[in-house]
């Protein structure tokens, strides 16, 4: 059964300004139904101590040998690997969407709370994070780090970053694989809505540097049925001029027939590159984002 905590609500996602401790809700609700702790890596084999870094959480501090000598020593773990992660967050004009305000927050703001969870999760893993927030060009760039305080750096970019514009995410992402300067692990958060063969471009850029991918997809239910009643305006969000009169029942049918082939170029490519495409809708509980992530990073070790 979804926990109440685990679904984003428009009141939550709204709550731009307390994004650390909605992410501490969101995740730590998460985890209470695994049976594994995530502060453990994935493993609870012990491997070794190291001097504790102000700032870090003193949870996996040894309070025994701290007792015997009077210093601070972390336990490490087998699977710590000191992963680096840098999230790519789509704020471009068509996530500003939603079809129900009233009871789903838009893609942009669904984005923004998964992105903060993700980067919770990584950082009291002892994994690096760092942020792009991005529409036709960069935006916001936090490099990765995985000092305590750097939680406070991405959710501040989160929360800053701009309402985007038009989107380019084939020059982004190229231009993003170009500075990351060490191999590792890529979110990418976006409703994808480009050119199949540009996505794909910049997606091939990551993987010949030799990063992992994993890249969720952010829709709305009605961008999925088309399901309005009556007649209705369409404006595009990314050309306000751009508008279109119909009655949706009229072309529901060809509208969903194209949406179908271009989701299935979309998976069919990011198969053919190894990428992991996690298609998620705006009514869906952040939960299953997470466990998606933590079965890639669980590959990776």
């Amino acid at each position: 059964m979804t926990a109440v905590t685990d679904l984003i609500t428009p009141e939550l996602a709204s709550q731009l300004d307390r994004l650390d401790l909605l992410a501490r809700l969101l995740v730590e609700g998460f985890l209470t139904g695994l049976h594994r702790s995530p502060y453990h890596g994935f493993s609870a084999e012990f491997a070794e101590y190291r001097h504790y870094q102000p700032g870090e959480p003193a949870t996996g501090i040894d309070w025994r040998v701290f007792a015997r000598s009077d210093r601070a020593y972390q336990k490490v773990y087998a699977e710590e690997t000191n992963l680096r992660c840098t999230l790519l967050m789509d704020c471009s004009a068509s996530m500003r969407f939603t079809g129900d305000e009233k009871t789903r927050p838009t893609k942009l703001a669904y984005g923004r709370v998964l992105a903060a969870c993700l980067a919770y999760l990584l950082l009291h893993q002892n994994d690096a994070v760092g942020l792009v927030a991005f529409d036709e060009e960069p935006l916001i760039r936090v490099p990765a780090r995985s000092v305590r305080r750097q939680l406070f750096q991405v959710l501040a970019g989160l929360r800053n970053a701009p309402e985007g514009t038009g989107t380019r995410l084939g020059p982004v992402l190229h231009d993003v694989a170009e500075r990351i300067p060490r191999r590792g692990l890529v979110v990418l958060v976006s409703d994808l809505m480009d050119d199949v063969d540009e996505v794909v471009s910049g997606l091939k850029h990551f993987r010949h540097r030799g990063h992992e991918i994993l890249v969720f997809q952010v829709l709305d239910p009605q961008e999925l049925t088309l399901d309005y009643p009556g007649e209705v305006e369409f404006t595009a969000l990314e050309n306000p001029d751009d508008r279109l009169r119909t009655e949706p029942a009229h072309v529901r049918e060809g509208y969903q027939d194209r949406l179908a082939t271009w989701r299935h170029e979309l998976r069919r490519a990011c198969r053919s590159q190894m990428v992991d495409l996690v298609e998620l809708t705006t009514d869906r509980p952040v939960g299953q984002a997470l466990g998606a992530y933590l079965m890639k990073r669980g590959r990776l070790n």
